[in-house]
């Protein structure tokens, strides 16, 4: 008991000494753009991978560490470039596996980030850049926990470790069934940790145990040949920006909920979570009321919503006296936990093809279709997380519903149907992931990594 303890203490004063250098390396990481999307400068992606590598050589705990990706199926295409470690487990030990991305949003309009982007910078016990919290943290969470590992333990630990740090999660993750199907082997493993998730506060740690799926398409809605003068013929000749506002608002009710039938609902009890909390955390101003019925968090991780993210039609200044003949939509669902996707777009596409008002042609295209995920919180994977979050913090950790989706851990079930998954995170509320000003709080850094490194200690003493 003696020996347990030691160990574990250990492990905690060598994660509390390692996240000053975490969180160096943590903003020498925000300062390279890895934006995988199109269009962008992927020469920053591969750089950006080249430094993750070295973090996870500097380690000393792999026998491997490689930077690998896969081909885009259904195209010529190759995905990002992956980092992928692997150490071996020993003497029966669990292998865990452990998954962030050092891939980044766009910045968006950079005249609202009060500091610049991808210039790391600390304000009232938050660090600020693009992918500060999402997923650069998660990188060095793990990074750091290893670390710490291996400087309370030396060598002399057995738990099997694999480190998977993608290229390209925030544009789509392309090629991720297919890297999974090529490295399936060094992939495997007993435990699966995906730090993409997020916290209840700053303070208070949580398991994400759902998460919402996701359909998203684009839609074109066409009810002229050709434009026309609307003084000419408004009145008489439906124009394509009428027709779609008139369809468009189909989609909800009077109280903003989604009201389109074959949308599923899951039905599970949420926290409290008061009118205040939404205000605060999500920047809801006090004349603007929420939307929907029952619980807040009913809403956010049990129920689906519809959220219109784009448009292409005539702008502001270019504004004139004419009937628009098309314009184009994108449509981003959330699914209820337990829906499929696909089920869910067909029933959304069945519903807008039912109200297209005046014979409008509708057009669907770019449809791409993630499933939720539901975990099972029996194993004994869960109950140490638990455990591990509760040391880390010094509070309880609760289980979390997420509105948000992670689609490609349905591609981790399929390939690894025995792995445990559980789904963690360095994000709180106020993290602003995908916005601008995007931040990480420090503390909860500090707490999520000293966590991990008790996690990594708890499973090797572990014997399958």
């Amino acid at each position: 008991m003696t020996s347990e303890l030691s160990r574990h203490e250990a492990v905690r004063t060598a994660a509390d000494e390692a996240v000053p250098e975490a969180l160096a390396d943590l903003g020498a990481l925000v300062r390279i753009p890895s934006v995988a999307f199109p269009g962008f400068d992927h020469a920053q992606v591969q750089r950006s991978a080249e430094a993750v590598k070295a973090l996870a050589e500097a380690t000393g705990v792999f026998e491997r560490v490689e930077i690998r990706d896969a081909a885009v199926p259904d195209t010529e295409e190759r995905g990002m470039p992956a980092v992928l470690a692997t150490r071996a487990a020993r003497n029966g030990r669990p292998t865990i596996l452990l998954y962030a991305h050092h891939d980044v949003q766009p910045v968006g309009d950079e005249a609202l980030w009060e500091s610049a982007p991808f210039e790391p910078t600390v304000r009232d016990g938050r660090l600020y850049g693009r992918g500060a919290a999402d997923d650069k943290a998660g990188v060095m969470v793990h990074i750091g926990a290893l670390r710490a590992l291996r400087q309370a333990l030396g060598d002399d630990f057995d738990l099997g470790v694999a480190l998977f740090i993608e290229g390209e999660e925030e544009a789509g993750s392309r090629s991720f069934a297919q890297f999974l199907s090529d490295n399936a082997d060094a992939l495997r493993a007993d435990v699966i940790v995906v730090a993409d998730s997020g916290n209840w506060d700053a303070r208070t740690p949580a398991v994400t145990v759902s998460l919402r799926g996701n359909a998203r398409f684009t839609l074109r809605v066409r009810t002229l040949d050709h434009a026309s003068h609307s003084g000419m013929y408004g009145g008489a000749v439906p124009d394509a920006l009428m027709a779609t506002v008139k369809l468009l608002a189909t989609l909800w009710d009077d109280d903003g909920a989604v009201a389109v039938e074959g949308l599923a609902t899951r039905d599970a009890a949420t926290p409290d979570y008061s009118e205040e909390t939404l205000r605060d955390e999500a920047g809801l101003p006090a004349g603007v009321t929420p939307i929907g019925r029952d619980s807040i968090l009913s809403r956010i991780w049990n129920k689906p919503s519809i959220t219109l993210t784009g448009i292409d039609a005539p702008s502001v200044v270019n504004a004139s006296n004419t009937l628009t003949p098309e314009v184009t939509v994108v449509i981003s669902a959330r699914v209820a936990p337990g829906q499929t996707a696909r089920e869910a777009y067909e029933a959304l596409a069945a519903h807008l093809r039912a109200h297209a008002p005046f014979g409008a042609e509708l057009e669907f295209t770019d449809v791409d279709c993630g499933d939720g995920f539901l975990v099972d919180t029996g194993g004994w994977a869960v109950q140490d997380a638990r455990a591990a979050l509760a040391d880390g913090y010094g509070v309880a950790p609760v289980d979390l519903g997420v509105g948000g989706s992670i689609p490609f851990i349905a591609d981790l079930v399929r390939e690894f149907p025995a792995a445990q998954i559980l789904v963690t995170g360095v994000e709180d509320p106020h993290a602003r992931a995908h916005s601008p000003n995007e931040s990480l709080h420090l503390d909860t850094f500090r707490h999520a990594l000293s966590a991990e490194a008790l996690l990594l200690e708890r499973l090797d003493t572990r014997t399958l």
